[in-house]
């Protein structure tokens, strides 16, 4: 290619068509053909014909469903509220009942009521629904808390452009203490958002604010590391990391049971997941499942502590080289060398990248 301005221009579009294709193999993988796969279920009854019955439906469904019984109702409320089954059918001969839990997910309470209707209609009956967990009115859907996490994410992610870009110049140790503190305002907003502007969190409003410092806090720091090696490739990384893969295995939408079993492995361990998951355990199910979902959040940010504290270690060894005595034998090393245009333009142009990179 002949043209160096032609080729520069080509080059810089590397990134936002990676992005592109990241993006629409990321959401449309996730998102596109939802179904189940393994879903936990529950047949009431302790009898052998309950047996019976929850292994017909196991033998119908095969891998779509894991089947288990359980005694009583309450045994199968239980259950629900845990998050370790995502519905229970009641048997009966007059009214069969489907248990859920919408507040967990809505989206698997719909395929569970999609899996025992036909079940109760081959009966001839009429199948009664009832939500042992709802979301708050004004979330009647309960993905609400998705789009917060979008929200907490993309002021995350954007101010490590905004740091890298502005404040590369500054030591890491002043950079990382700006991290935490535009986390905490970032958290702030959050809970602002879920809190008084849209009436998400009707309660434990600090404690939504805690989960969203300690997830912003996780992805500023390891950005803020990242962008001593990678420079003006912080921004794909980044998305990569805490969109891409991250909004996809959150939960928010789908839980994993309702994906492919590479999403459902990430919600396993995946920060988004785990501010989600945590946020759902604090307003519906009364802290059940918290402290893990918050170790979760709590080990993403120590990976950012020692992402920052390695590219710290770094750059002190590259300012220490860099200010060592040249060589007597080359006295004309120890001049310094101002920067040619060229360079300064390709450091202001790394830096308007980062910044509409997000």
């Amino acid at each position: 290619m002949r043209s160096p301005a032609l080729r520069h221009v080509l080059t810089h579009l590397i990134t936002p068509l990676l992005m592109c294709l990241g993006m629409g193999l990321a959401y449309m993988g996730a998102f596109v053909h939802p179904e189940p796969n393994h879903l936990p279920v529950a047949v009431v009854g302790a009898g052998p014909k309950a047996k019976v019955f929850a292994q017909t439906i196991k033998d119908t469904a095969g891998d779509k469903l894991d089947v288990r019984t359980v005694p009583t109702r309450t045994e199968a409320v239980d259950l629900l509220k845990a998050r370790t089954v995502t519905g229970a059918y009641v048997p009966s001969t007059r009214t069969p009942e489907l248990l859920v839990a919408s507040a967990a997910s809505d989206m698997g309470a719909t395929a569970v009521e999609k899996v025992f209707t036909p079940v109760a209609a081959e009966e001839g009956l009429p199948l009664k629904v009832t939500d042992v967990a709802e979301p708050v009115a004004d979330d009647p859907t309960g993905q609400g808390l998705f789009f917060l996490l979008i929200a907490v994410s993309i002021g995350s992610y954007a101010s490590v452009a905004a740091l890298g870009a502005a404040g590369g110049t500054l030591p890491m140790r002043i950079r990382a203490l700006l991290a935490l503190g535009v986390s905490a305002v970032v958290g702030s907003i959050g809970a602002l958002l879920a809190g008084p502007v849209f009436h998400l969190a009707q309660h434990d409003l600090a404690g939504i604010w805690g989960m969203a410092w300690l997830y912003s806090a996780g992805i500023l720091l390891i950005g803020v590391g990242l962008h001593t090696f990678l420079k003006r490739w912080t921004t794909l990384t980044m998305m990569v990391l805490f969109v891409m893969l991250n909004f996809t295995s959150s939960g928010g939408l789908f839980r994993p049971e309702l994906q492919n079993g590479f999403f459902g492995t990430l919600h396993a361990f995946w920060n988004g997941a785990g501010f989600v998951e945590g946020a759902r355990s604090l307003l519906y199910f009364g802290s059940d499942g918290l402290s893990r979902n918050v170790w979760t959040l709590v080990v993403w940010l120590l990976a950012g502590l020692a992402v920052t504290a390695i590219a710290a270690a770094y750059e002190r060894t590259k300012a220490a080289q860099a200010q060592a005595p040249a060589p007597v034998s080359a006295p004309a090393a120890s001049v310094a060398v101002p920067e040619s245009p060229a360079e300064l333009a390709e450091e202001a142009e790394e830096e308007t990248q980062e910044t509409v990179g997000v």
